[in-house]
Parts: structure tokens; sequence; C-alpha cells
């Protein structure tokens, strides 16, 4: 178990890299944040009421004459814009549909303000739906700080998206979005989108919670727990022997070092698993036993340290000293130093959905791009980082990633793609956004492989996390990374696969003897220019590699291994949509030419990509 005495020393490191961050580029700064809550669930009404303290401070070089606060349990209510939105796009999430629409009053989920106070006095403040705005009589100056403390109420709603109650698989509590959440204020200003079931963005800070509800529940989530000798069920040190409980109820108190969120489930019947890794973080699995969990998440628990070691080694050291597995949800959702999912699953689906969960830790968790603006460099690169966990460290596999460009062909074929800067809330339909913030933005990072080289990516990402965390990086951030660590220009990359639809289509043109030489002209078909390596194969078992690489890139990749060795470099001008090449080799001796081998460039028509003689 870990030490209460380590806690405030890690806690002061998260905070010294934040503050360090706060100024550290000219039109860049860090709110801070920190959020004191006392909360107490009655399980029989399902409503809560809460208290919460808040220390804020305003790092922004701007005034602030108003705040916002997100009240995402509101969505939960018949005819909110979630359940408009859900009830009117052309193809809904099922998990939702039209069940918000039939909630009855008991079954709804509500979160209500009822005082409002800042530095003491009572503020004026508007609720509009799930966001609360907040008029200041006396603005919040730059760089000045702020208490804001408040009483609130909620009710959970019966599940329906991540958050709720009384799940499918029997899970009483998933306890997710459910506080006053002030909204984040950044170099583009407030981001008080109202909820519809999409993605998050917020402000780093320590948390302080207090959770009173029945004693016989046991809560698993975010935070390390402050009483774990007060509480047992499986918390409390080895050896130690937990006082009893006067009267019928609880508090559990958490504290979360530099977390941007706060979740929490809680059921009467769940059984609590904790390893202890050699590197002295603690994984925590809580889940319902039964014929459909017992067996798989028993072994679950040899593959999540294996997960965390390998995404630490490859895409930067989880910073924090637990992670925790919680059965609940309606499906998998990540959130602070722990995650939700539902856990009736065979043992290869619950490993799958735990490392993807998890997976986010990195790029939700601690980089915590703005997903509602930039939902692809969440998903898409957790997706991205998921596949070659789970290829690692459960069944090995040959190209991890095919999926991915399987998914995003497919969408870019569909008619129904849009641009991935497109805002997460705002996409037209489902499965675009799903496509292009999972497929496409996996298919972004492993083709950058292609681009620049894998080597020179792996390394970049390792940079891109180090540099960024805990600082909110946007796509221009990563970009700029991988152009130091290969000395390329890139910003055509994001121009064309991010900004715009336009898609790669190369393909063989003509393979023409030319007395002892062979001319071999390629062309451009798609709309979307790209560096092309092309193997030529001989009848002796030899090949060779021609690297065709944009003139746009002002550079080239090194070498890679596991290809054919590189024999002729030729800048090819993305004006010009053929590209004609002379090797000296008679065409008899030729077996076959063929675009990228490797199958890293997500060319939408791979059959005019090879010719065999």
């Amino acid at each position: 178990m870990y030490s209460s005495l380590t806690k405030p020393v890690f806690g002061l490191f998260l905070c010294l890299i934040i503050s360090t961050f706060a100024h550290s580029q000219t039109g860049r700064f860090q709110q801070a944040i920190n959020y004191q809550m006392d909360v107490n669930l009655d399980v029989k009404t399902n409503q809560y009421t809460g208290s919460q303290v808040i220390s804020y401070t305003n790092n922004s070089p701007d005034t602030l004459d108003r705040v916002f606060f997100h009240l995402y349990y509101n969505a939960f209510q018949p005819g909110s814009m979630m359940d408009e939105r859900s009830r009117s796009i052309s193809d809904p999430d099922k998990r939702v549909a039209d069940r918000i629409a039939k909630l009855k009053p008991n079954e709804v989920g509500f979160l209500h303000i009822s005082e409002l106070k800042m530095n003491g006095k009572s503020v004026k403040f508007t609720e509009e739906e799930t966001v609360l705005v907040v008029y200041l009589d006396n603005p919040i100056l730059p760089n000045s700080s702020v208490k804001f403390e408040s009483t609130f109420n909620g009710q959970v709603p019966l599940q329906i998206r991540r958050s709720g109650r009384d799940g499918a698989e029997g899970v009483r509590y998933s306890i997710s979005q459910w506080y006053p959440k002030l909204s984040n204020y950044d170099e583009q200003g407030w981001h008080s989108n109202p909820y519809i079931g999409r993605e998050f963005y917020g402000i780093w800070g320590d948390f302080d919670v207090k959770i009173t509800l029945d004693k016989t529940y046991v809560i698993g989530g975010t935070g390390y727990l402050q009483n774990p000798n007060e509480i047992g069920h499986g918390y409390e040190d080895d050896g130690v022997k937990v006082p009893a409980v006067k009267g019928n109820t609880l508090t559990w108190h958490f504290k979360a070092p530099m977390v941007h969120d706060f979740m929490w489930a809680a059921d009467p019947n769940y059984q609590h698993d904790k390893v202890l890794m050699e590197n002295g973080i603690t994984v925590h699995h809580f889940f319902i036993p039964g014929e459909k969990t017992s067996e798989s998440w028993g072994k679950l628990k040899e593959y999540t340290p294996k997960a965390i070691n390998y995404l630490s080694e490859h895409f930067g050291q989880y910073p924090y000293k637990q992670f925790s597995v919680v059965q609940g949800g309606d499906g998998g959702m990540e959130y602070a130093m722990s995650t939700l999912i539902t856990g009736e699953r065979s043992l290869r689906s619950l490993t799958g959905v735990m490392v993807h969960e998890l997976a986010h830790s990195w790029f939700h968790g601690v980089l915590a791009t703005n997903e509602s603006l930039y939902p692809w460099m969440d998903e898409g690169f957790t997706s991205y980082a998921s596949s070659l966990a789970m290829s690692e460290i459960y069944s090995p596999s040959a190209n991890p990633t095919a999926g991915s460009y399987a998914g995003y062909i497919k969408l870019a074929k569909s008619g129904l793609e849009e641009p991935m800067n497109t805002h997460s809330d705002h996409y037209n339909t489902n499965s675009a956004y799903s496509a292009a913030a999972y497929s496409k933005g996996a298919t972004f990072i492993a083709q950058m492989g292609y681009v620049i080289g894998d080597d020179v990516r792996d390394r970049a990402m390792l940079r891109y996390f180090d540099t960024w965390k805990f600082r909110h990086p946007n796509v221009n951030d990563l970009v700029r990374i991988m152009e130091k660590e290969s000395g390329m220009e890139l910003d055509w990359y994001k121009e064309y696969f991010v900004n715009s639809t336009k898609t790669i289509d190369y393909g063989i043109k003509a393979v023409n003897p030319q007395g002892n030489d062979t001319e071999i002209v390629l062309e451009r078909i798609g709309l979307m220019p790209m560096p092309v390596d092309l193997v030529v194969t001989y009848k002796d078992g030899s090949s060779e590699l021609i690297y065709l690489p944009l003139v746009i890139m002002r550079g080239e990749k090194p070498v890679e291994k596991d290809m054919p060795m590189r024999s002729m470099t030729s800048d090819w001008p993305w004006t010009n949509l053929t590209k004609t090449i002379k090797i000296a080799q008679k065409k008899d001796n030729i077996k076959s030419v063929e675009i990228d081998p490797s199958m890293r460039m997500a060319d939408l028509e791979r059959k005019n990509n090879k010719m065999e003689f």
C-alpha cells in the first residue's frame, strides 16, 4: 500500500511542473484550480447534496467578468440539447437514442447550485441547462486568485451515457461529470460548450473529496484514499484491523493531485483486488464477481500492469502512483487515474477496452489536448497506442494499426467525411465523428512514421509527451515536435490530412522497356500529395528501394530497417501529377514494381500500386 508520507511530495512535484509552464510561451497560459468537496449520497433516493470550495487563479492576461460552470447531469432530462441531438441525428448512439425522452422525474439527472459566493460575497448566476453563467460584480484581474464557495444538489440518472445508476450489469452507481466543474479559459477564450454527450476539457488541479454514503458500499475511482484503515474493503494495509463502524454510513476521503476531473463508482457487491507493481504503482480492480466476470477479471490483473509498463516505455512515464479499473458505465470511458468499463466481457474484449481506456491517461489525462476541438489527438492517438500495446502484451500482430487504416478508408469512400478540424459537437453524423476521431486520428500518427520514419516518429512521440505534459498542446505543437525531431517541414501534412478531406491515391501508370534500361511512370491520382517508397523486385530475388520525397518536405527520412537498400532518391514536386524514373535494368529482369509495400500510406486504391511481370 502507498505511504501517505509520499503523497504531498508527489503532488508538489506535479504542481511545480504546471507552474513552470503557466507562462512558458507568449500568448499561452494555464489557469490554476483546486477543489474541496464534501458530498452525501442517499442510496434510496439516488440524490446527493454537496458543498464545494474552489481556489481559482487567473493566470491569463485578461480580466474575467464572467465565469462558467458545467452542470453535466442536466443533460439527462427530456427536451435537453443532448436528448434533441440524439433523437434528430441520422445515426443515433444506440446507448442513448430516445431513452432520455422517456425518463420519469425520479429517473432524470439534474445538478443545481443553490448558493454561490466569490470571496465571501454572493454572486448572480443563471442556469442555462448544462452551463451555469456567473456574473461577477468584482471581476477577476490578471494574476489574481479568488475563492468560490457553493452548495449544490443532484440526482443520479438511470444509466444512460457514461454516468448514471443501475446499469445493465447491476452496478449501482457510475458517477462521473457529477459536480459543478469550472469551465476552462485559455488563449482561445472560454470553452463553455453545452453537453451533448461528446468530449471534455478541464483545468488541472488538486482535488480533496469526501464522499459519505451507506457503509455497505465500496468505492473505486480517482484519487488516493486518505483513510484506508477506517474504510476497509481491501484498501487497508495488510495486517491492520479495521475498527467497527458506528452508524449506517461511511465517509471516504480521497485526494487526487494534478488532475482535471474526478470520477467515482460505488456498489455494495464490488470485489476489490489490488496489485503493487515493482515501480510502486498500485493497480486496483473493482468488479461484481459472477460467472461472467470472475475469471476474466482475475486474469486482467496480469495485463493491466503490463500495459502500464509498455505505454510508459513508449509514450512517457505514467506520472501517478495509482490506476483503478472499475466495472461500470455503458462501455468504456477514461477518467483521471481510472476508467469505467462494462465488465461482462470475454478476456480479450475486457483487456482491449482496459488498454484503450488506460492509454487515454497519456493523451486525455496528462497531455489533455482540448478534445472538443481536437478529438483525434486524444481518441486517435489512444487508439494507435492501445493497438501497439495489445499487439505487444496480448497477441502479436504484423500490422496492429491495419484496423485504423481500414476504418479511415471506409470513411473516406463513404461520402460522409468531414475535416478533422471540425469541432467534435458539430459533426453531421456520429459515424463520421467516430471514424475521424478514432480511425483517421490513429492513421495520422501511424502514417507519420511513413513520412519521417518509424524510429524518428517514435522518438518524437516521447519528446512530445515530455515537452507538453500538463500543458494542453494543440495540433501545431505536435507538428512542430515532429519537425524538430525529423528536420523536415510537415505543415503540408497537417493542412491536407487534418484541415481537408483530400485523399491519397498513387498508381503505377506504365513500365516501359528502354533498351537495357526500364522507364517507370508513376502518377498521383488523389488530391493529397505524399512521399513515395517504390520497391522494385527482380527475378533473381533481389530488390531495391527508390525513394521519392516531396520537395515541400525540405528533407528526407533516414534509411529504414526491414526495407530494401535505397538505390535512388529523387524529389517529386507536388504540382507534378506524374513522375518518371529510369533504372539500369532490363524490363525482362523485373518481377514486380510496387508503391509502399509496407502498407503505411493510407492509399485509397491499392489495386494500382503494384505491377507484376
